[in-house]
């Protein structure tokens, strides 16, 4: 055969090969690359979509975070205002309790001041009956002169 005859033949089953390949085996081939272009593209997405995700979530924990942070500052200053109140109530019972037990003491302490006096004024006019007795050197009668008592004691 002729150089020419073997390329002519050769041109013919290379037609059929590449009729065979394009026929037989480049669709299943390229069904695969695009099955497999699309499962990368469908990664390629949900990592996209996950990662949008991630992020949107992770703006909620910090929204989350600053509103919890929030809510505790708040409660912590309720907590200290209500203890500042709590100890001003305390205080002022305390001052209020103090002045009545000081009233009290103090009306009592006047009360005993009265006794005193009224103890003493009996002692007083007992010891100007006695030395006017021994003045007169004759006994004084108390039940006969008790107004004179009476009298001289509210003077004294």
């Amino acid at each position: 055969m002729s150089i020419n005859a073997t390329l002519f033949v050769q041109m013919i089953v290379f037609a059929i090969l590449v009729w065979f390949t394009m026929k037989f085996v480049w669709p299943p081939i390229a069904k695969a690359l695009d099955e497999r272009a699309q499962k990368i593209a469908d990664g390629l997405a949900a990592a996209d979509k996950a990662k949008t995700e991630l992020a949107a979530a992770n703006k909620r924990v910090e929204q989350e975070l600053a509103a919890s942070r929030s809510e505790n500052a708040q409660r912590m200053a309720d907590a200290e205002r209500r203890a500042q109140a709590i100890i001003e109530d305390a205080k002022a019972r305390a001052t209020e309790e103090g002045n009545k037990i000081v009233a009290a003491a103090k009306a009592e302490a006047d009360q005993q001041s009265i006794r005193a006096r009224e103890a003493l004024r009996e002692q007083v006019a007992q010891l100007a009956v006695k030395g006017a007795e021994q003045i007169l050197r004759k006994e004084v009668n108390p039940a006969v002169h008790a107004e004179l008592l009476s009298r001289l004691q509210t003077e004294l």
